[in-house]
Parts: structure tokens; sequence; C-alpha cells
């Protein structure tokens, strides 16, 4: 049986603090008009998409950073890409900050939805792993500030029917967990969507730069491989507010092969057709989860952190 959709990964290059919403709009709409010249089913957008990566910045006025987040989405200023997407047919994964009311409280997340090609929400994702600080460390080249300005996602990893498959979300820091992607796996996932803004430089560890490169490379290979997944990464890419953003889009099969790659640092579109049948290979045969797992001999993995201290 063929299950078979055309994937776009639309990278952004960098996002001004001044540029606003109706001119990132209006080039995400111009990356959904390439994708369907190339007959893509499905355009995946990055993290934090709407906006520059306002976490670099200690901001204390309220207003100021309240303007970062979606209160509803779509939003009056947003509706043009869910519009268009429809009168395309092409469904999408994007990544916003949204301002949520839940039991009377204001509750900030790194959220990223899924969209379905008639421009209906079907899926939504708080992103769980958190990187960064909570204080402001004016000494730093550039904050990142995700501790204090999110709460850690208060929705699980879910996977939902989606483009004929089993389809799964994450948000950047979480590709570097493992757990992120088997938790997903276990739930029959067989592609995990995710968008990411990372920097090329690490202050705390310069020694790590020359390998910011690889190190978002093998984990999500690593992972598509082991979990027999697809794994659709979409970055920000270029020089935005001087900090230099990663980039390196790309689309990654279930045997752990990268099959598409950014090639340049701004708005850019890659395309492969994503068979959702070839997750077999690996599901049913190396990682047969269960004719091989042993679940019983990883408790560890799942203790609370309390009582891991001094393992």
């Amino acid at each position: 049986m063929e299950r078979n959709v055309t994937v776009g990964i639309a990278q952004l290059g960098p996002i001004a603090r001044e540029e606003n919403r109706q001119q990132v709009i209006s080039r995400m709409i111009a990356l959904l008009n390439k994708a369907k010249q190339r007959d893509c089913g499905f355009v995946v957008f990055p993290e934090l998409a709407l906006t520059t990566f306002f976490p670099r910045w200690y901001l204390e006025d309220e207003n100021e950073l309240n303007a970062f987040y979606e209160k509803s989405m779509p939003s009056d200023e947003t509706q043009a890409l869910f519009d268009k997407a429809a009168e395309l047919g092409i469904g999408f994964y994007l990544g916003y900050a949204e301002l949520a009311e839940e039991n009377g409280e204001t509750r900030r997340f790194n959220t990223s939805i899924l969209v379905d090609d008639k421009g209906q929400i079907v899926g939504k994702y708080r992103k769980i792993h958190l990187p960064g600080h909570t204080e402001h460390e004016p000494w730093r080249a550039f904050q990142h500030l995700e501790k204090r300005y999110f709460e850690v996602g208060n929705l699980g990893f879910g996977t939902w029917d989606f483009m004929g498959g089993k389809v799964g979300m994450a948000l950047c820091n979480d590709r570097r967990w493992p757990e992120t992607y088997r938790v997903m796996a276990l739930q029959g996932a067989e592609m995990i969507v995710l968008g990411y803004n990372t920097p090329m430089h690490y202050p705390q560890a310069p020694e790590h730069d020359h390998l910011q490169a690889f190190h978002n490379h093998v984990v999500m290979q690593a992972s598509a491989y082991q979990n027999g997944c697809w794994v659709l990464a979409c970055a920000k890419a270029g020089k935005e507010e001087d900090c230099d953003l990663l980039g390196q889009s790309c689309i990654i099969a279930p045997t752990g092969e990268i099959v598409a790659q950014a090639s340049t640092l701004g708005d850019e579109l890659i395309v492969a057709d994503c068979d959702f049948e070839r997750t077999r290979e690996i599901k049913e045969n190396i990682f047969n989860f269960n004719l091989h797992r042993i679940p019983e001999e990883y408790e560890i993995i799942s203790r609370p952190k309390k009582s891991q201290a001094g393992k």
C-alpha cells in the first residue's frame, strides 16, 4: 500500500526584531507557493517562526514581552497563512510563542501545531525540554531565557493521524533527548516533525562550536534509525540580530540517511518524497520493539529525579 507524501521544509532566514507579522507571513506564503509548484502536500516551518528569537534578550516590560506571543491561533495576523495553505491544499507545521489563559491563569508556552490541508488545526504540542537559564546574565554574549519566558509543556508527546501516517511533534532542544523520539515511537509514530533555532556558537563551552553542525544532525539521524521514523527538521538560519543561527534544515529517512538538506542560510525550500511504508523495514526488523525490546531493564530511565541522586 502506498502512503506517500511530498514534504517541503520551509527554512527561514533571519527575522529582525522590528519585522512585523505581516512581513514574516508574506515570506512564509512565498514558500508555500513554491511548495505548491513542487507538488508538496505538507510544509514544515521553524520553531518560533513568526518572530525573531526573542529569548536572547532580557525583557522587563511585560507589554514588550507579550508582543512576541500569540493569544489565539489563527489570529487576525496569521489567518492569511491558514487561508493560503487551504487554498493550495497544503498542510503545515508551525512553531510559535503561545500566550494561553488556563483556569484563570496566564501561561506561556513554546508551541507547535499541525494544520491539515483544509486549514484546520488537528494537533498541538508544547515544548518539554527547555534549554537556557532563568535569571538575567548580562555577561553572556547573548541571553537564552527560554526557562524564564516559557513553562514546561503540559500536553506530553502525542501522535496524530495526519497525511496518511502517524505523526508526532517536537521543538528544538527536544531533538537532543532520545526519550523524545522513543515515547512517540511507542505510540506508533512514523514521522516526527520539529523546528529549531540553534546558534552556531555556545559561549559556555566554546570548544564545542566546531561540533554544532555535527551534533545537530547526529542526534536526529540516530533517533530516526533507532525508532524507524522519518524526521523532518526545519531551522531558522543566518545572522539574526548579531546571533549566527545554524540552519542545516533537513529530511531524514527511517534508515538515518539525510535525503535532503538546505544549502543556504536564508529562506529556502527543500523537498523530498516521504513514504510512510519505509518505516516498516526498521520497525519490523532491526528495531522491532515487541520482539527485541526489554523495558523491564530500563526502569532507571523513568525514575523521579530525586531517586537518581548519587546513582
